[in-house]
C-alpha cells in the first residue's frame, strides 16, 4: 500500500495553516504544518516531506530564503510558493524556483500545483 504524499506547510498565519491542513486532507495528502522557517528546519519531519508549501512573506526567514537554505543543505524537495503580497523581485525569484500561487487561490489551483510538484 502506497502512502499519500506528505506536504509540509510553512506559513506564519495560523488560520492559513489550519485551512490548508483541512484542504490537503480532502485532497488525500498527508500534511504537517509549521509556523516558521526555523521551526521547519529544526523539525525531524524535514526529511519526510515530499513537497513544501511555503509562504513567501514570513518574519525572520521568508519562503525564498528557506528554499535557498534547503538547497544549500542539498535538500531538493519540490516547492509551491504562496503569497498575498506583490513583492516583484521576490516573486520572480520564487517563480524561477517553483510554482507561485497568489492568495487567495482556488482549491483547484492548489491541487494542480501540488500534483505537478509531487510528480516532478
Amino acid at each position: 500500500m502506497q502512502h499519500p504524499p506528505l506536504v509540509a506547510v510553512i506559513d506564519d498565519d495560523e488560520s492559513v495553516r489550519e485551512s490548508l491542513l483541512d484542504l490537503l486532507e480532502v485532497f488525500r495528502y498527508s500534511a504537517v504544518t509549521f509556523a516558521s522557517a526555523r521551526e521547519f528546519l529544526e523539525s525531524p519531519r524535514l526529511a519526510d516531506a515530499d513537497c513544501l508549501l511555503l509562504d513567501i512573506s514570513m518574519p525572520e526567514m521568508n519562503g525564498v530564503e528557506l528554499y535557498n537554505e534547503l538547497r544549500r543543505r542539498k535538500n531538493h524537495k519540490p516547492v509551491v510558493f504562496m503569497t498575498g503580497h506583490a513583492q516583484h523581485a521576490v516573486i520572480n525569484e520564487a517563480r524561477r524556483a517553483g510554482t507561485c500561487l497568489f492568495k487567495p487561490f482556488t482549491s483547484n489551483d492548489l491541487r494542480s500545483a501540488l500534483e505537478t510538484a509531487v510528480n516532478s
